[in-house]
């Protein structure tokens, strides 16, 4: 996709910025004082990140958080391999700050060796993960290797690109560009490039200028799916930003050109080839031998790169170790005569090549596919996945070590939990509670309160073994099903235990409410009874008392005393009720929620059998009518003569 990649050889350190390079010029550095607009930055970060992702999948990697993923240099300075074709220095593998400002150093120290002028931009900056700085690091990289080498006519860059997309678009209705933010947000400019290259992937006849949202998200997927260009843009950043970032949309329609471009290169150097192949029957066993040995070498690359690409990881160490083994032996007896062949085939197509140009032929130009830069660039590939391959080796193995760790870890935890649960729930299921009585219930409550406590601190294991469990599960630990479902037994049971508690909690504090209304109704009890057992026992006295009369008067007396008495028997006999009732209501409560009294009022001996039959005593001495009393229901105005 670069051009950059197969004519970085053509560059030298000490190119300089000329005229014709205005997009450099200082109203386009990255001044640290100044802020970046929110909505461009957000169009930065992903068009930045999308073209910093289609070159480093060649590698095998890719980047999430373009701040972070730099800040130790390593990604950043393999970035720059795959897209320069060159080799970087050895980076220092530590993990200390200064390891990592070394390797962003070699990065920017290889950027500026290619003739870029750093503004502003420092390896502390990009290490700390300064996103401005970052994002005009990324966008100094792009302007040299993807948009300098452009060149249509007498323009370049910046000013080639823009030439090129408006002769691409001439012929298209709705279509006038003339930059790179306002021409491009009803997303025509975008269809029309690709229709004009390939019309069979866009009906451009289809498309409405009032739709640019629609028009854009085509343009999007039709790149993706079919050119190879992934999604650097959203569509509706584009249109409801008044103007789009220009750094953002100059990246992304710097991918056509060369997708397109390139498509138009590689036509032209096959016909080339071909005609080459026609003039040079002379030369043609020299050519034989070129493209067997050729063939041969990448065939030999073509079976070795499914074999290190493969990441079928091994559940044991021991079979992983010996994965390693196989892969050393590869490196120390396979691969040598291959870089034997490698030197030999350069050897011979230099030659091959002096010998055309002695004899005044055209250059050999090797079938597609196998040029010395495409034999360069499968041998790159294959270091990049053996290098791929290694790393994953040792992370596997690293994987398993930590996998061992934990499911051990695991297992006690499990078993150290399981101890402490044992008899829980059987426990917590127990209703000693209904026969208890308030200080009982109460003494239960506090003994329940510290074994909430307990559970609680124990809520970290079992959060622990959660999290040890979702470790297992993300390490793909290979018996992750036993794992799991001992973890469920325990969260399971966990659950229940709370449930249980709770439960048990409510029914404690139910009862001891109960027994606190129940109690509250023992004391009134207590308190009514006491005055109205001594009114009864008074009007005993009185009803069984002698009296001596000396008159018709004194009889007259009496029996007028004793029929007021009478008289005021009902309201003793509502007494008598309220005070019954009130033992009536501590029965019906006992009896409603199931709790076993025990029969004795704590604050009386007068129990409701004394009272009832005091009671029928007083009504059976009031109905023989044989003495008189004096004494009335408290309240009365009749008091004892």
């Amino acid at each position: 996709m670069m051009m950059a990649v197969e004519t970085q050889a053509q560059y030298n350190t000490s190119y300089m910025m000329s005229e014709e390079h205005q997009y450099m010029t200082p109203e386009d550095e990255w001044d640290r004082d100044l802020l970046l607009d929110p909505a461009w930055e957000k169009q930065q970060r992903k068009t930045f990140t999308a073209w910093c992702n289609s070159h480093l999948r060649k590698a095998g990697t890719q980047i999430e958080n373009i701040e972070d993923d730099f800040r130790n240099g390593l990604k950043l300075m393999l970035l720059l391999e795959v897209i320069s074709g060159e080799r970087l220095p050895k980076p220092d593998k530590g993990k200390m700050r200064f390891h990592k400002i070394a390797n962003v150093n070699k990065a920017l120290d290889f950027i500026c060796s290619k003739g870029v002028k750093l503004v502003s931009i420092g390896a502390e900056e990009i290490v700390d993960g300064n996103t401005k700085m970052t994002l005009g690091m990324i966008w100094t990289i792009i302007l040299r290797f993807a948009i300098q080498d452009i060149s249509v006519e007498e323009t370049s860059a910046k000013e080639g690109l823009l030439l090129w997309c408006q002769r691409k678009t001439a012929p298209y209705r709705n279509v006038n560009v003339q930059n790179f933010h306002i021409s491009w947000k009803d997303g025509l400019a975008l269809c029309a490039l690709i229709h004009r290259h390939r019309p069979d992937l866009i009906d451009y006849s289809k498309l409405r200028k009032d739709d640019p949202i629609g028009n854009l998200n085509t343009a999007f997927e039709v790149a993706e799916k079919y050119l190879d260009i992934p999604k650097m843009l959203d569509a509706e950043d584009i249109v409801n930003t008044p103007k789009p970032d220009e750094k953002a949309i100059m990246t992304y329609v710097s991918c056509f050109y060369h997708a397109f471009a390139g498509a138009e290169q590689a036509e032209t150097a096959a016909n080339r080839i071909c005609k080459v192949l026609a003039v040079n029957q002379e030369n043609e066993k020299l050519m034989e031998e070129y493209e067997k040995l050729a063939s041969e070498l990448l065939e030999w690359i073509r079976k070795t790169i499914p074999w290190l690409e493969n990441r079928m990881a091994e559940q044991h160490m021991r079979a992983m170790q010996q994965k390693l083994e196989d892969f050393r032996d590869y490196r120390r007896i396979h691969k040598p005569p291959r870089v034997q062949e490698k030197c030999q085939l350069e050897i011979n197509f230099n030659t091959l090549q002096t010998k055309l140009r002695l004899s005044n032929r055209p250059a050999f130009m090797p079938s597609e596919g196998k040029m010395v830069s495409d034999i360069a660039n499968a041998w790159k590939g294959l270091e990049q996945v053996e290098k791929g391959y290694e790393e994953w080796l040792l992370t596997e193995i690293r994987r398993l070590e930590r996998l061992d760790h934990l499911a051990e870890k695991f297992k006690q935890k499990c078993s150290l939990h399981q101890s402490w649960t044992s008899g829980k729930e059987e426990l917590l299921s127990m209703k000693d509670y209904e026969s208890a009585s308030l200080m009982e219930i109460r003494a239960l409550m506090r003994k329940h309160e510290a074994f909430e406590s307990d559970l609680a601190a124990h809520q970290d294991r079992v959060e622990q073994i959660a999290a040890i469990a979702q470790e297992l599960n993300e390490l793909d630990y290979h018996d992750a099903s036993s794992v799991n479902a001992r973890c469920q037994g325990i969260c399971d049971q966990w659950d229940n235990l709370g449930t249980l508690t709770q439960k048990r909690r409510d029914s404690l504090e139910r009862v001891e409410k109960l027994w606190e209304t129940i109690d509250q109704l023992y004391l009134e009890f207590a308190k009514r009874a006491a005055p109205f057992n001594n009114w009864m026992d008074g009007a005993m006295e009185d009803l069984q008392d002698m009296f001596i009369v000396h008159s018709t008067e004194e009889i007259h007396s009496l029996i007028t005393a004793h029929d007021q008495f009478k008289a005021t028997l009902p309201e003793a006999d509502k007494e008598r009720m309220a005070t019954m009732g009130i033992q009536s209501e501590i029965v019906k409560i006992a009896q409603t929620y199931g709790i076993k009294l025990s029969g004795v009022n704590p604050y009386t001996n007068l129990s409701p059998q004394d009272i009832t039959n005091k009671w029928e005593a007083v009504k059976h001495l009031v109905l023989s009518g044989t003495r008189c009393c004096r004494r009335r229901w408290p309240g009365s105005r009749l008091t004892r003569g």
